[in-house]
Formats: structure tokens, C-alpha cells, sequence
């Protein structure tokens, strides 16, 4: 157990240290003063002073920040040297279009972490597998598939459900993805290729208790091993990150939809996987580092104030109407979004805690 624990904050510090180090370099390169780089929260643990940076371990392995000039001068825990900077060393005195870089930097580094990772993995490996399309294969008898009719050879083109929330899956793991964030209300539909004709299906999953999870009963041919060399290892190393944040969006979309919600996991299910990861080997564990790389890159970009994502759509509106937005709405996005996260973190921590009792 205590491996595990270690292991966990090993990846949560590395991801969320290079997410914030990406910020750091940004900055610098563009000279925005820098009073703190900090990795973890709460009170600290080590410190050294450089040049112009503190730079400070502190003791929560949950999160870091990069405290640059004019970016939040009004909190009272950084500490800023007395001197004056110039206008030009802030945050808010940079072009828009470096702040932009600025704040999409620690994405960007998220995604560098993924890709060397993924591209090790396969290297070391030689081999990678590769999603069968979505055709059926087989169909398990009484299941609702065989009974709306579905046949092995069918291509489906696309699936959706009665709130209007679709795909057009390029994968079978695509449409098990999709499938998986069924939530028990209605029907899904497929549009259906067999032969020369299209079919409309629809149908009701059913809840298997054994799997704790809606199923359809359709399965698809196998995955294809194929051979990775130093030739085409990037080409599978993006196509693997592309699914996986393929299926990150699609489960952000779906939340937005109010589809999936009771499969995202909070920092109790991260660390029950990270204990299955471990279990399989150095692989397994890099694997889901990666994966949560990812992840954490993607749930950045969304578009609330207070992620990347939602600071680089402010600066563009700053860039649209010529001028910063309103201070007093600015701080008003910025509480509503606070406690739109806070809400999600409390029910996914919840959700973890019933999953582990029950």
C-alpha cells in the first residue's frame, strides 16, 4: 500500500509539476516577473530563492501554481519583493497573444509529458494494437441487439440518444466509449450499414450486474498487433493520444449534457486505479500517467474562468471588444465557475466513497 501511495503522488506531482512549469517557461520567455513557483499547496516544505523566483515544495501533492506579476497581486499568501515592476513585467502588460501562450503552455507541456511517455511505451514494446472498425461481429443471443435486430457484418455509421447527444464512431472503441455513457434513459439509436442499405435501429440497453454497466450485446472482431519501429512510432503514438482525447471530450460534452456523470472519478477512484496500474507493471503505470496527462490538459482547456481554457477565451473577448472585461463580472464568471467545480469534486469524491462501500 505504501508503494502505491507513493506512486500516486509521484504522478500527480509529475503532471501537474510540468503542466505549471510550462506557465513558468512561457512567462520567462516573454519577461513576466515570476514571485513563486510552487509545486503542491498548503504550507511549505523547502524553498530557494533564485534570481527573481521562489521556488517552494509545500506540503498537499494536489495541485502548484506559478504566481506571475498582475496575475492575482491581491492574494495575500505570495509574498512579492518590494519593488516596483514595471507595467511591462505583468501579466496583464504582455501582448493578449502571449498571454494566450502564456496560459496554453502548461496544456501544451501536458501533452509533451503524453507523447514521450506513450512513444517510450511503444518503443520498448515493439508492437501496438489497432481498433477493429465499427462493424459487429458477434451478437449475444436475447440480448437487445439480436432483438431490435441488429446482424454480425452491420456497420454502424452512428449512434445517438433521445437527448440529441451522437456519434459517428471511426472505432468500435469509439462506440464502446459512446456506449459506456449511456445512463439508463431511453433508447439509442444506430444507423445502420448492411450491404447497400441504411437502417434506422433503436433499442433499450439492459443493466448487467455482474459488469455494473448498460450493455447492448454486440462485440466486434479483434485488435490487430502491429509492428512499431522508429519509422511510424509517432504516427501510433498520436493516433493512441488522439483516441484517448477523443474520448476525454466526449465525456466533457456528455457532462455538459448530463450524460456520464456517474463515471467520472475523483481523487479516491484516481488512486484505486493507480493501485490496478501498479499491479500490471512500470507500463500499466506509465500508461495512466499519460492518460491522465491528458486528461488534465483537456479538462483545462474547458472553457470556464477558472481553467486555462476559460482565461484564454476571456483574453480573446479582451482582443474582440478592445478592452478587458468588466472587473466586477470578470470575479463574478470566476465565483460561479469556483463553485461549479467544487460541486463536481464533492459529488465525484462522493460517488468514489459509495462505489468503495457498496
Amino acid at each position: 500500500m505504501l508503494k502505491t501511495i507513493l506512486l500516486f503522488v509521484i504522478m500527480l506531482v509529475a503532471i501537474l509539476t510540468i503542466h505549471e512549469f510550462g506557465h513558468f517557461v512561457a512567462a520567462k520567455a516573454f519577461g513576466v516577473y515570476c514571485y513563486e513557483f510552487s509545486i503542491g499547496m498548503g504550507p511549505k516544505l523547502y524553498e530557494r530563492k533564485g534570481k527573481e523566483t521562489k521556488f517552494c515544495i509545500r506540503t498537499l501533492p494536489i495541485g502548484g501554481y506559478v504566481a506571475m506579476a498582475g496575475d492575482d497581486d491581491s492574494n495575500p499568501d505570495i509574498e512579492k519583493p518590494e519593488i516596483e515592476i514595471p507595467k511591462e513585467r505583468t501579466l496583464p502588460g504582455i501582448a493578449p497573444l502571449k498571454r494566450i501562450v502564456v496560459m496554453a503552455a502548461g496544456v501544451i507541456m501536458n501533452f509533451v509529458l503524453a507523447i514521450v511517455i506513450v512513444s517510450i511505451i511503444f518503443l520498448s514494446n515493439g508492437v501496438t494494437t489497432e481498433a477493429p472498425k465499427p462493424v459487429i461481429d458477434k451478437i449475444t443471443e436475447g440480448m437487445p441487439a439480436q432483438n431490435a435486430g441488429l446482424e454480425k457484418g452491420d456497420l454502424i455509421k452512428k449512434a445517438y440518444l433521445e437527448n440529441g447527444y451522437s456519434i459517428s464512431p471511426k472505432s468500435f472503441e469509439e462506440l464502446s466509449t459512446f456506449l459506456s455513457l449511456y445512463d439508463g434513459k431511453g433508447n439509442i439509436t444506430f444507423e445502420v450499414q448492411r450491404d447497400e442499405e441504411n437502417l434506422i435501429i433503436r433499442m433499450k440497453p439492459v443493466f448487467d450486474e455482474t459488469e455494473q454497466r448498460y450493455l447492448v450485446g454486440i462485440q466486434s472482431t479483434g485488435y490487430e498487433v502491429v509492428e512499431v519501429n522508429g519509422s511510424n512510432f509517432l504516427k501510433y503514438t498520436f493516433d493512441y493520444i488522439g483516441e484517448i482525447l477523443k474520448f476525454t471530450v466526449m465525456t466533457l460534452i456528455g457532462l455538459f449534457r448530463g450524460v456520464g456523470l456517474n463515471n467520472v472519478s475523483g481523487p479516491i477512484g484516481i488512486y484505486q486505479v493507480t493501485e490496478e496500474a501498479v499491479s500490471y507493471g512500470i507500463s500499466s503505470y506509465l500508461s495512466l500517467i499519460a492518460l491522465i496527462s491528458i486528461n488534465v490538459a483537456a479538462f483545462n482547456l474547458v472553457p470556464l474562468p477558472i481553467f486555462d481554457g476559460g482565461r484564454i477565451l476571456l483574453t480573446i473577448i479582451e482582443m474582440v471588444i478592445g478592452r478587458p472585461l468588466n472587473k466586477k463580472a470578470e470575479t463574478a464568471i470566476m465565483t460561479a465557475s469556483l463553485a461549479v467545480i467544487l460541486m463536481l469534486v464533492i459529488y465525484t469524491t462522493f460517488n468514489d466513497i459509495i462505489k468503495v462501500l457498496f
